[in-house]
């Protein structure tokens, strides 16, 4: 059967340039000047092998887990099998963590950087001075009754034992003695704020951890101290009560049954916090151990208060060098034995008990009489005097304007603040207003030691450290 004209004429064409088309025979290029042609690696085409299910393939290479290693080269196969013989640890390098100053842990501005070999901590670098205002050189401009206010500023959870700090001080440098009365409101007062601090260092540090029970009653607590403050000194915080030469004003009617009805109630309130924390498996998990300190090193650090007698070391300025009314009650001064985090917490939670003693003690010896010197140079006069004596209101308006001169000299006054020791060194050129202040914080020396403590520790085991220390960074910047 003949084909159709179209196809004949196809096939044709198609033999002809079959037939036109000259051969090309291959040449073999030199391997240096193929690369410099083209750098597309050559094809590979499929074999009988590639046709079977492909699977995954191990490339055994060298501890780097950079080069493969050739299994034709007998002297590499024999390299790997002498190094898998005696196996070396590969070197992972630290990473670095910026704990704060946002961290809620961090109790206000407080940078930790730290360098972590995976969760262990291996070095601490505490970064400070996110709140420094420069206090102690604007205290140099002020008179000596204007940069009272200043000291509440510093550790702004007890405020009224840094006013009693520099309150001795100036009262050194005036070589004047306070009455009777002040002495016994300056201590009831002082372990009022003891209290105060404690309740936040104890609960926030529990809430840290992670028990947020007793943050919640124990603000309940502090409520109610707050407001012995603002009655007897019209601000709940930054109070000014404690002045050079014995307090603002008296206690108004009625506050010392308030006192008294509180204190005989908060007994119960410690038990209950007790009950929930002392014998907790977590919390003894998250504190024992945690954060040991000797008492060697605390004292080489210069610890002092709750950090030192943790330790072991049975240091109170309160019993070793008695101010106003201590040298006059009675009180037990708590020590602990291995000086850790849960140590310091026992010690806390029996000086909330003792200053109750304490408060009771002031409770039932309060004197009568004045609550400050009556040299009107000094403190000022009442109201009732300043209406009928002119020499009176000239006095005040001196007193509040000028200020009074403070004979030439230096001294250096510490208080048995909650956090530790409270120092304040005082010189005076003989003018109103004080040529050098230098405020000595208890918490820039615990937190010196954080680096020291922190080695070794689980990062979770940083928030139990700092809160142990119980840090307040108005004072540590300051």
């Amino acid at each position: 059967m003949p084909l159709p004209v179209n196809l004949t004429r196809l096939t044709g064409h198609t033999a002809k340039r079959l037939c036109m088309r000259p051969t090309r025979t291959p040449v073999a290029l030199p391997r240096s000047f193929a690369r410099t042609l083209s750098s597309t690696p050559r094809r590979h085409y499929a074999t009988a092998e590639d046709a079977a299910p492909q699977r995954t393939r191990l490339i055994p290479v060298d501890e780097s887990f950079s080069m493969p290693i050739d299994q034709s080269n007998p002297q590499h196969m024999n390299a790997a099998t002498d190094e898998a013989d005696s196996p070396k640890e590969r070197k992972i390098r630290h990473y670095t963590v910026n704990f704060g100053p946002q961290h809620p842990a961090a109790h206000g501005v407080l940078r930790l950087i730290l360098e972590l070999n995976g969760e262990e901590i291996v070095r601490a670098d505490p970064h400070v001075g996110l709140l420094h205002r420069g206090t102690e050189k604007l205290i140099e401009y002020r008179t000596y009754l204007q940069a009272l206010p200043y000291f509440d500023r510093f550790d702004y959870v007890s405020m009224m034992t840094n006013e009693q700090c520099f309150s001795l001080a100036v009262e050194k440098l005036l070589n004047i003695e306070i009455p009777e009365r002040a002495k016994w409101i300056r201590t009831m007062f002082a372990e009022i704020t003891r209290i105060l601090n404690h309740l936040m260092s104890v609960l926030s540090h529990a809430m840290d951890v992670g028990a947020l029970t007793p943050f919640l009653w124990g603000f309940e607590e502090r409520e109610k101290l707050m407001e012995f403050y603002e009655r007897v000194s019209g601000a709940r915080l930054h109070a000014a009560y404690v002045r050079p030469g014995g307090v603002s004003q008296d206690i108004p009617l009625g506050l010392l049954d308030d006192i008294y009805q509180w204190a005989t109630q908060f007994g119960d309130r410690i038990d209950e916090t007790e009950e929930l924390l002392t014998d907790n498996r977590i919390w003894i998990g998250r504190t024992k151990g945690i954060g040991v300190v000797s008492a060697a090193e605390a004292l080489n650090y210069g610890f002092t208060g709750v950090m030192l007698r943790g330790s072991g070391v049975p240091w109170d300025i309160r019993k070793s060098q008695p101010y106003d009314a201590y040298g006059e009650v009675e009180f037990d001064v708590p020590v602990g034995v291995n000086g850790d985090c849960y140590d310091r917490y026992l010690c806390r939670m029996e000086e909330f008990r003792q200053s109750l003693r304490i408060i009771h003690q002031c409770l039932n010896k309060m004197p009568t009489g004045p609550v400050k010197v009556e040299d009107y140079k000094i403190a000022p006069p009442p109201r009732a005097a300043m209406k009928e004596n002119m020499e009176a209101l000239i006095h005040h308006f001196l007193l509040f304007s000028k200020g009074y001169a403070v004979p030439p000299g230096e001294t250096y006054s510490a208080i048995e603040a909650p956090k530790g020791e409270m120092g304040v060194f005082l010189v005076s050129d003989g003018s109103e207003r004080p040529y050098r202040c230098k405020v000595r914080a208890p918490g820039f020396a615990h937190l010196g030691c954080f680096d020291q403590i922190s080695r070794g520790h689980l990062l979770a085991d940083a928030v139990a450290i700092i809160g142990t220390m119980d840090l307040v960074f108005g004072e540590v910047d300051r």
